[in-house]
């Protein structure tokens, strides 16, 4: 960590070349001795991209920016905020800290935060933000997560982990064996140490698999952003044995939250209903896709399914749906003769279960991206290739 960087003339050239071509910064001669042309690239590119992922960080003085690598990872504010509402008690150790936004968040829950990561320069950098962020309550710790847990034999009301999902090379990974710590090889020293742990992973991670891996899990959170799932979170409780609840959310624009929570049971002993499209359609937000909870959200709901592996349903009326809603206005049978004759050059185009892709449909038929129309190319309960003309509530 460079502390020269934290100087009010570099801060003040951060700020005002926050929108410059990073590479002009590099291959520029440095303006400040002391500090190199990638130190000053780093700070700018990466305070640039806490504008919407990190408000408070972004507006607050004298933050000092990670690089990419560690930045990637981070929660948002967002998810940090929804992860801080699931945590009780008095003590929660976070055992791989990263940058410390989780950190942050928990701290405003717990009486003591405990935070520990391996990267030394990271450890430094955090301990300063969240010393210029007001923390308090907290210690910082650098070791391996897993020596962490060895060596201290304190008890903690929850521990939180977030493992790196990079290989030894630098590869991207999501499996749970394959990241840093591997959780799966030391859930008994973890439970040694807590009753409750709030495990982070990947979005990619099936589930299924998950739930192999792990063991007393009692909650599964599916946090989405705009439609596009951000975090999949493991609470696990000591000693737990029932059934665990799928919960999911997903923030859409102006705060609107999405939620829908089920159990795992319930989903497995549902049957769905199919019928025909009706006069709405519904469209399960990324959440729930995530969540497999195909069958229960109809049965919930009270609507019916347009097929079995097409994740669509219906309904004659309209109702209040965790995901995008369609009045139905037209339904035609897939062929190139009846694509042509609704003489449609516009729209957004959607594909369910069908053999072709939504680039090959727009190249077939020239179909432009945008407008007010949807069409939903699907399969229906008859194995029909079908198109759904629908416009959007």
């Amino acid at each position: 960590m460079n502390k020269n960087i934290l100087n009010t003339g570099v801060q003040d050239f951060i700020l005002k070349n926050i929108d410059t071509d990073i590479m002009s910064v590099i291959l520029k001669k440095p303006p400040f001795s002391e500090i190199s042309a990638q130190e000053l690239a780093q700070q700018i590119e990466t305070k640039k991209k806490c504008k919407n992922k990190l408000p408070l960080w972004y507006k607050t003085p004298n933050i000092y920016y990670p690089s990419r690598l560690n930045f990637e990872q981070s929660s948002s504010e967002t998810t940090a905020k929804y992860k801080s509402k699931i945590i009780h008690g008095k003590s929660l150790l976070d055992l791989t800290g990263g940058f410390g936004i989780d950190s942050y968040f928990f701290s405003k829950k717990v009486d003591h935060i405990t935070y520990n990561e391996v990267d030394k320069e990271l450890a430094t950098i955090t301990d300063h933000n969240l010393k210029v962020l007001g923390v308090k309550n907290y210690t910082t710790f650098n070791n391996d997560a897993i020596t962490f847990l060895q060596k201290n034999n304190q008890y903690f009301d929850w521990i939180y982990l977030d493992p790196s999902r990079r290989d030894y090379k630098k590869n991207k990974v999501f499996r749970l064996e394959d990241c840093q710590p591997d959780i799966t090889q030391n859930l008994e020293l973890i439970f040694n140490r807590t009753n409750y742990v709030l495990l982070k992973t990947s979005p990619l991670l099936d589930i299924t698999l998950g739930l192999k891996s792990l063991t007393f899990v009692k909650e599964i959170h599916i946090v989405a952003i705009n439609n596009e799932v951000k975090e999949l979170l493991w609470v696990l409780e000591k000693g737990f044995k029932a059934t665990a609840v799928i919960k999911t959310i997903n923030y859409g624009k102006a705060n609107k939250k999405e939620v829908f929570n089920f159990k795992i049971s319930d989903e497995k002993n549902v049957t769905s209903k199919f019928a025909p499209p009706q006069n709405f359609l519904f469209e399960p937000n990324a959440a729930i896709l995530k969540s497999g909870g195909f069958k229960i959200i109809g049965e919930k709901l009270g609507l019916t399914k347009i097929s079995q592996h097409t994740h669509l349903y219906s309904n004659d009326e309209l109702i209040d749906f965790p995901g995008r809603s369609f009045k139905i206005e037209q339904i035609t049978k897939y062929s190139k003769k009846n694509v042509k004759e609704l003489q449609i050059t516009k729209a957004n185009v959607t594909t369910r279960n069908f053999p072709l892709s939504v680039a090959q449909l727009r190249q077939k038929f020239k179909i432009a991206d945008g407008g007010s129309l949807f069409l939903f190319f699907y399969k229906n309960i008859d194995n029909q290739h079908q198109i759904l003309i629908c416009s959007k509530i």
